[in-house]
């Protein structure tokens, strides 16, 4: 493939994207269905994000009630990333993160967080609405039950969010096994 070569559009593209990591707090530690294996996910999500130039921004739901984003996921933030407190389910119901997102003038949003059934769900739909290409993997998102979990993944899937993993997302990022990044990645996904 020439690198002039269009790629198709459901394809994550490192310049185009940005990583919206959505309230992994604290209050969800012993609530949270599979709770480590999500904390791993963003953790390695974000690194890949940073490693390969790709923006974060994060939110926190009430953090006065649910606590602060866990230490696993906030100490890979980019210097100068503070999350957005939010009240509203969906990030885009506040609106420094609208303003935010906006300023970075990408297209492509992968999302990360909890709760899959509630603020990843009302996020993904309304940046759908807004025309953005919602990504949201797999393994970095949950509920604290299960069936929320699945109900909210089913629900997405209907209105237009591309599917991944954090290893296929970063592997898309990255393009090439040639990137200078490539090492950096390998190591975190394997």
């Amino acid at each position: 493939m020439l690198a002039s070569t269009p790629r198709h559009p459901r394809l994550l593209d490192r310049d185009a994207a940005v990583l919206v990591v959505i309230d992994v707090q604290e209050a969800y530690r012993s609530a949270l269905h599979e709770y480590d294996r999500v904390v791993r996910a963003v953790a390695t999500i974000v690194q890949g994000a940073v490693a390969l130039g790709v923006p974060v921004l994060a939110t926190e739901q009430y953090p006065k009630g649910l606590g602060h984003t866990v230490a696993e996921v906030a100490e890979h933030f980019p210097r100068g990333v503070v999350p957005i407190e939010k009240l509203t389910f969906s990030c885009c119901g506040t609106p420094l993160f609208v303003s935010n997102l906006a300023r970075l003038r990408r297209h492509q949003v992968i999302l990360a967080g909890i709760e899959t059934h509630a603020c990843v769900n009302q996020t993904a739909h309304d940046l759908i609405a807004a025309g953005y290409a919602v990504h949201l993997p797999h393994d970095a998102t949950s509920s604290r039950r299960p069936e929320e979990y699945a109900l909210g993944w089913g629900k997405m899937l209907a209105a237009g969010v591309v599917p991944a993993t954090v290893e296929g997302a970063l592997l898309e990022l990255l393009r090439t096994a040639e990137a200078p990044e490539f090492k950096t990645v390998q190591r975190l996904i394997r």
